[in-house]
């Protein structure tokens, strides 16, 4: 009884007031779609120009000439023969089963949608790590982005952009961009304070020992950030194809709504194949950076 009157006591609104507080910010969000939403399309068309360049650029390709870069790039970021190896296996196996138009589509979004988080992350990451002050706003922030559900980015984006590529790369990145921060702002945190004063007993510039000590010693952190950024931005590839984005995504969705279980699982293997190509290569990388700044410090 004590506890029903104590809540019987709580300030609350009542239901008009609450549906007044909604209707007047979905009015607000409205008209600022209908005022700045053109303007905000055409701020992004360098982006579709080059995301719809690097989507024909992939698919107009012939295949193998497509498959030798991608397992040529894998090989440079490795060096290895067996990982290499089990990159060509993956993808002619999802040519073989008909996938490859839209496993190329999904990989031109992932890699573009990366390319973003990295260059927004990374410099907000290294931000919070030169400023307490910074790193006590944007972690909210971040609370916010990783705690908020993945449908919910999809409304504010279409309502302001539509249906199309780009509100989806936004979407994915939205949710995709967190680790990067995170995980930049760790590394740089956790660099060693002896080996900083040593830069700066050699002359070192801020900006030097930024770019020259900092970030080196940070990069396996940054690296594992960069790949938590992948794995996410797959995650969200059959919910982005909700809003219209083309590639592995459409099949899965399709197979839910129609119940083809042999179409959903297919096409759900082809994206377990890209997660783990893109994995196994940046953790090769990290790995073989980590080496190679380990034996830099033992020399």
């Amino acid at each position: 009884m004590a506890d029903e009157s104590w809540l019987s006591r709580m300030p609350q609104l009542d239901r008009g007031d609450l549906l007044a507080i909604r209707k007047t910010l979905d009015e607000g969000y409205r008209d600022f779609s209908r005022n700045y939403g053109e303007t905000i399309e055409n701020f992004f068309d360098p982006l579709l120009s080059f995301l719809v360049w690097f989507e024909k650029l992939l698919l107009d390709s012939p295949w193998w000439i497509v498959l030798l870069c991608i397992a040529g790039l894998s090989y440079a970021a490795s060096r290895s023969w067996k990982l290499c190896l089990g990159v060509i296996v993956s993808l002619l196996a999802v040519g073989y089963f008909g996938m490859w138009e839209d496993t190329m589509r999904t990989m031109s979004i992932i890699t573009v949608c990366t390319l973003l988080a990295i260059a927004v992350g990374i410099p907000v990451g290294i931000l919070m790590a030169r400023s307490d002050r910074t790193q006590a706003f944007v972690t909210p922030v971040l609370d916010i982005m990783q705690t908020m559900p993945a449908f919910v980015y999809l409304i504010p984006v279409v309502m302001l952009l539509g249906i199309g590529k780009i509100p989806g790369v936004i979407a994915v990145v939205i949710y995709a961009i967190p680790p990067v921060i995170r995980l930049t702002n760790l590394g740089i945190r956790l660099v060693d304070s002896e080996v900083l004063e040593a830069a700066t007993a050699y002359g070192a510039s801020p900006g030097q020992r930024l770019f020259g000590v900092q970030l080196p010693l940070a990069m396996p952190t940054i690296m594992a950030g960069i790949n938590q950024t992948i794995m996410m931005s797959l995650s969200m590839v059959v919910i982005a194809s909700m809003i219209g984005v083309k590639g592995l995504g459409q099949p899965v969705l399709k197979s839910i709504t129609n119940q083809y279980f042999t179409l959903g699982l297919m096409n759900g293997l082809a994206i377990v194949a890209l997660a783990i190509i893109f994995d196994r290569v940046s953790q090769a990388y990290a790995r073989r950076t980590q080496k190679h700044m380990g034996g830099s410090q033992n020399a």
